[in-house]
């Protein structure tokens, strides 16, 4: 069922600082040229926030992906970067084979969707979902030909 875990994703104040770090520093690198959205009931649906608006864009290195966000809607409740001690991260992404069944399977084991079913987006089905304790996992399967399959990525 889970091939791995797909992408960390980080939500930043400032993206364009963010993309250049995480490229300079560790050598990642985006992988097509980056996303936005607003007023976007689909989007909403999937990241499970009312009146949501971000951009972002997926950066690619080694083994892994990075998903960088900045959201300019709705406005978080915390001012400050979280601690090594806060109890939170934006979410992680765990890549199936089979989004129907394996949603169904995740459910039985705990986790929460909000009555939410995925959405197809063409290249990607995903959808935001909570770990028992509230943490957000991102459940997607990717397409073939896919820009940032896990084929893609050195094994």
């Amino acid at each position: 069922m889970i091939r791995g875990i797909h992408h960390i994703g980080i939500n930043c104040h400032d993206i364009e600082r963010m993309k250049r770090f995480y490229g300079e520093a560790f050598g990642f690198e985006p992988v097509d040229e980056g996303f936005a959205w607003a007023d976007e009931p689909m989007m909403d649906h999937i990241v499970d926030l009312k009146g949501s608006a971000a951009k972002g864009v997926m950066m690619r290195a080694g083994t892994c992906y990075i998903e960088l966000f900045q959201y300019s809607a709705p406005a978080s409740d915390i001012d400050r970067p979280m601690r090594p001690n806060d109890r939170a991260y934006t979410h992680f992404c765990i890549d199936v084979t089979d989004m129907e069944n394996d949603i169904v399977h995740l459910q039985k084991c705990g986790m929460t969707f909000n009555d939410r079913d995925f959405v197809d987006v063409g290249h990607v089905k995903t959808l935001y979902g909570y770990d028992p304790e509230g943490n957000v996992i991102e459940v997607q399967q990717t397409a073939p030909g896919n820009a940032f399959g896990l084929d893609k990525l050195p094994r």
